[in-house]
C-alpha cells in the first residue's frame, strides 16, 4: 500500500521500531527454558547477537571475551587493528580529540595501508583463544583479503559496504563478481547491506549465506543525512524476511537474515526478531562495554571516508562489563544491558519457544508505545525516558 505524497507520486509508509509493539499471546513460556540458538551454514550458535565490526567496538579481546560467552564479535579488517601493529596509541589519540576535529583525525590515521600480515596475525590470535574467528571488510578488498583470512582459520567472512548489489557499474575498477566470489569461498560469507525484498532474493540466489539488513540506521552512521538513503528496520527486516521465507520454499535452503544496526535497548531487538530476523547485528550497546576498545565513543565504519564521510565519532560512556551488557545482571534502568535476559523474557511472554516462534508472533502499529504513561520517566529523564 502507498500514499499519495503529490501528484503522479506514491510512496509506501515504512515503520522502524518506535512505532510498533509486540502482543501477548494465549500462552507464556518460562524464560529460561526458551531456546534462542541460530544457526548458518550448519553452524549452531548459541546467542544471536552480534557485536558490529567497528574499531571501537570489537578488538581482539572483545572478540574472544564474545566468543567465550556464546555470542559472535566481527572484527573489521579495513579498521585500525589490521593497519597497525599496535592500535591502542592510535584509539588513545581518536578517543582523546576534540569532537569537532574527531573526523578529521579519523580520516588521517586510517590512510596508513592495511597489512595483510596483519589479517592472519589478528585472526590466528582469536582462533588461539579457541572461538569463532568472524571478520568483515569492504567489496574492494573482499576477495584478497578472504584469502588471506580463511587460510589463517576465519570460520565466517562479511562482506559489507552502504549498500549491496549483485550488479554493479564501474569503468574506474574492477567489479567484484558476488556469484563467483561466493562459489569460490571455503567458508560462509555474509553479504550486507540491503533492505529489500528483491535484494535480499538476489543475494540469496548468488550464494550468500546470510544477509545483514539495514541502511543508516547506527547511533554513529550519518548515511541517512548525508544520502538521504535508508528504509526503517521493521519493514526492511519483514520485507526481507519474506524474500528468505520464499527463496526456502523454492529451494529448501534457509538463509538467515541479520538486522544489522538501529537496537540499543533490548525492546528493540525483540521487536526486530518478530519482524522475522534470525540475529541481530549491534553496535552502541556493545560499545559501552568496558572491554570495548573505543573508549567509550563509537565511530562508523564510513567515518574514515576520504571525500565524503557517512558516520561520526559520537560518545556513549562505559557502562559496565561486557557480561553485564550480554548477560546481566543489569545495573540501569533503560535495557540497555542484559540483552538476552530481556530477548529470553519477552520471548516467554509472547509464547515463544525458539526464535522462529517469535517470527510468528502479532505486531501492532503503536506510535504511542514510547511515550503512554511514561511522562514521570520523561519529565525526570529516567527508565525510558532518556
Amino acid at each position: 500500500m502507498a500514499e499519495w505524497i503529490g501528484i503522479g507520486r506514491r510512496a509506501r509508509r515504512c515503520y522502524g521500531f518506535d512505532e510498533v509493539a509486540l502482543v501477548p499471546g494465549m500462552e507464556t513460556v518460562n524464560p529460561n527454558e526458551v531456546d534462542i540458538s541460530w544457526t548458518i551454514s550448519g553452524k549452531k550458535i548459541k546467542i544471536p547477537i552480534l557485536a558490529a565490526a567497528m574499531d571501537g567496538i570489537v578488538d581482539v579481546k572483545f572478540a574472544v571475551a564474545m566468543g567465550k560467552l556464546g555470542g559472535i564479535a566481527v572484527l573489521n579488517l579495513d579498521g585500525v587493528q589490521t593497519r597497525y601493529e599496535n592500535p591502542d596509541d592510535i584509539l588513545d589519540q581518536i578517543a582523546n580529540t576534540q569532537a569537532e576535529e574527531a573526523t578529521k583525525l579519523i580520516q588521517s590515521l586510517y590512510l596508513t595501508p592495511v597489512k595483510e600480515s596483519l589479517i592472519a596475525k589478528r585472526v590466528g590470535e582469536i582462533k588461539k583463544a579457541k572461538v569463532p574467528a568472524v571478520v568483515s571488510c569492504i567489496p574492494q578488498n573482499a576477495k584478497r583479503f578472504m584469502e588471506i583470512a580463511q587460510d589463517a582459520g576465519a570460520d565466517l567472512f562479511c562482506m559489507q559496504s552502504t549498500v549491496a548489489a549483485v550488479r554493479h557499474i564501474a569503468t574506474e575498477y574492477k567489479i567484484l563478481d558476488l556469484d563467483k566470489f561466493c562459489k569460490e569461498a571455503k567458508i560462509p560469507v555474509i553479504i550486507g547491506n540491503s533492505v529489500t525484498y528483491d535484494m535480499a532474493l538476489e543475494l540469496m540466489e548468488i550464494g550468500a549465506s546470510g544477509l545483514f539488513i539495514g541502511v543508516g540506521p547506527g547511533a554513529a552512521c550519518t548515511t541517512r543525512g548525508v544520502l538521504g538513503i535508508g528504509v526503517p528496520q521493521i519493514t526492511a527486516t519483514v520485507d526481507s524476511a519474506a524474500a528468505r521465507d520464499h527463496f526456502y520454499k523454492r529451494t529448501g535452503k534457509y538463509i538467515p537474515i541479520i538486522t544489522d544496526g538501529g537496537m540499543r535497548i533490548g525492546g528493540e531487538i525483540c521487536k526486530a526478531f518478530a519482524a522475522g530476523s534470525d540475529a541481530v547485528m549491534v553496535g552502541s550497546a556493545f560499545a559501552k562495554a568496558q572491554e570495548a576498545p573505543g573508549r567509550g565513543f563509537h565511530w562508523g565504519m564510513a567515518t574514515s571516508n576520504a571525500n565524503l564521510p557517512r558516520g561520526t565519532r559520537v560518545r556513549v560512556g562505559t557502562t559496565g562489563t561486557l557480561k553485564q551488557i550480554l548477560m546481566g545482571p543489569a545495573k540501569v534502568d533503560d535495557g540497555s544491558q542484559n540483552l538476552v535476559g530481556a530477548l529470553k523474557t519477552s520471548m516467554g511472554s509472547l509464547g515463544a519457544k525458539t526464535i522462529k516462534e517469535m517470527h510468528d508472533v502479532e505486531i501492532i502499529i503503536a506510535p504511542s508505545i514510547q511515550t503512554e504513561g511514561k511522562v514521570f520517566q520523561v519529565g525526570q529523564r529516567v527508565g525510558m525516558g532518556k
